[in-house]
């Protein structure tokens, strides 16, 4: 019934063009780039950097608190937004502009977001490729190692008198290592970026650390600096030298370049297995 809604939706929504469409995230605004109609993009948010063009897009204001009469201004024929910003999808549709609301959090949800956003703007091939070659990086990372604790702890802690945030259940991280035939060292029903203390942390043992750090240039932190402190620790990740950076700014952002990501984990796979 709900594949049956979509399909209805996305039909009714092809009867019109879409030559002005304003991106509600740095996700939506990437796969549609990806999709070759960036330049239908009017306006985007403060955060979509990525391509560079994005940056010369009018921002109509934060992820969470875009400017509705900035918005309205740019006249958009369709503005395409996350699932988790439904009361302001809301507020839009009652400014009379027609939304489009996608899910973009687990690997699945971005390959349909995918082909979502490619049967709109008339793009089905090339979703159709994006979605495989994800596919294909997925199959790649079988039989490296397996049966791993991976702990993914996001942001920059060169020494542990802070809490730390680490990537949890639900989300495209835990599909990615599920995908490689390991586990993630933290299990819980929390999603999104549970926090732990460094006791908790001992006690999960992990036996690979990625460290996801996409802005450790601009924060004047060395890749060193950031794995030193791991490395002391009483871990299995420490004894073996599985402790990596992953500076890539795409890691922390559920589009078609996610791929770039799990190439760069299978990278860390095979240094892990030597």
């Amino acid at each position: 019934m709900l594949l049956k809604l979509l399909l209805v939706t996305l039909l009714a929504l092809q009867l019109s063009a879409y030559d002005r469409i304003v991106a509600l995230s740095p996700a939506i605004n990437e796969i549609i780039f990806a999709l070759g109609e960036g330049e239908k993009i009017v306006g985007n948010t403060d955060y979509c950097r990525y391509p560079p063009k994005s940056s010369a897009i009018p921002k109509v204001g934060g992820y969470f608190s875009p400017s509705l009469e900035k918005i309205l201004a740019l006249k958009p024929d369709i503005v395409i937004l996350q699932e988790n910003n439904l009361a302001l999808g809301d507020k839009i549709k009652k400014l009379g502009i027609q939304t489009l609301v996608v899910k973009i959090d687990t690997i699945d949800s971005i390959r349909k977001t995918v082909a979502t956003l490619g049967a709109l703007l008339g793009k089905k091939e090339k979703s159709a490729a994006i979605v495989s070659r994800i596919n294909t990086s997925l199959a790649g990372l079988r039989g490296i190692v397996k049966n791993k604790k991976i702990l993914i702890p996001i942001g920059y802690y060169p020494e542990f008198s802070k809490e730390i945030f680490v990537a949890g259940q639900n989300l495209y991280f835990d599909d990615i290592i599920e995908a490689s035939g390991n586990v993630n060292a933290f299990q819980s029903t929390q999603r999104g970026q549970p926090v732990l203390n460094l006791e908790k942390i001992l006690k999960l043992n992990p036996d690979i650390v990625i460290i996801l750090a996409p802005l450790m240039k601009e924060k004047k932190f060395t890749e060193e600096q950031l794995i030193a402190p791991w490395m002391k620790l009483p871990i299995n990740a420490a004894k073996t030298k599985s402790v990596f950076v992953e500076e890539g700014a795409y890691a922390g952002v559920p589009s078609d370049r996610i791929v770039h990501f799990i190439d760069d984990f299978r990278g860390f796979l095979l240094e892990t297995a030597r």
